[in-house]
C-alpha cells in the first residue's frame, strides 16, 4: 500500500506560530539560497556583524557578499549601516524583526519537511 503524500497535508496551526507550508517549492527563496541563510543564520546568532566579519566567517569574496546582501537588505530581512571607525569605512549589518521571523517561518517549514519525510514509527 502506497503511503500518502504527507508534503501537502495540513499542519494543525500553533498558537503565536506561523503554519508552516509543506510543499518545498514554497521555501522563501531569499534566504534559501546557501549564501544568504549563511548570512542571516550569522546574524541571528550575534547581535550585529560588520562586513569583513560575515566576508571571514563565510570565507565568501567582497562582491559575492555586497550582492547577497543587498538582496536580504532589499527583502527587509537585513539592516545596513555604515560608517567610518577613524579613518576606516566600517559595514556593519543586524538582522531585522521582519528577517527573524522569517527565519523562524523557513526553519519551520525545512523541520515540516524533514518530519514529512521521515517514516512513521511502527
Amino acid at each position: 500500500m502506497a503511503r500518502p503524500n504527507r508534503l501537502h497535508q495540513e499542519v494543525s496551526p500553533q498558537p503565536d506560530s506561523v503554519e508552516p507550508a509543506l510543499s518545498p517549492l514554497e521555501l522563501d527563496r531569499v534566504i534559501h539560497e546557501r549564501v544568504r541563510l549563511g548570512i542571516i543564520s550569522a546574524l541571528a546568532a550575534n547581535e550585529s556583524l560588520t562586513f569583513n566579519d560575515l566576508k571571514r566567517l563565510l570565507a565568501l569574496t567582497d562582491g559575492n557578499l555586497s550582492v547577497h546582501a543587498r538582496k536580504l537588505e532589499e527583502a527587509g530581512y537585513v539592516a545596513c549601516s555604515k560608517g567610518f571607525e577613524g579613518r576606516v569605512p566600517r559595514t556593519e549589518y543586524k538582522l531585522t524583526l521582519t528577517g527573524r521571523r522569517a527565519l523562524e517561518k523557513y526553519l519551520k517549514h525545512m523541520e515540516a519537511l524533514i518530519a514529512a519525510m521521515r517514516p512513521t514509527a511502527f
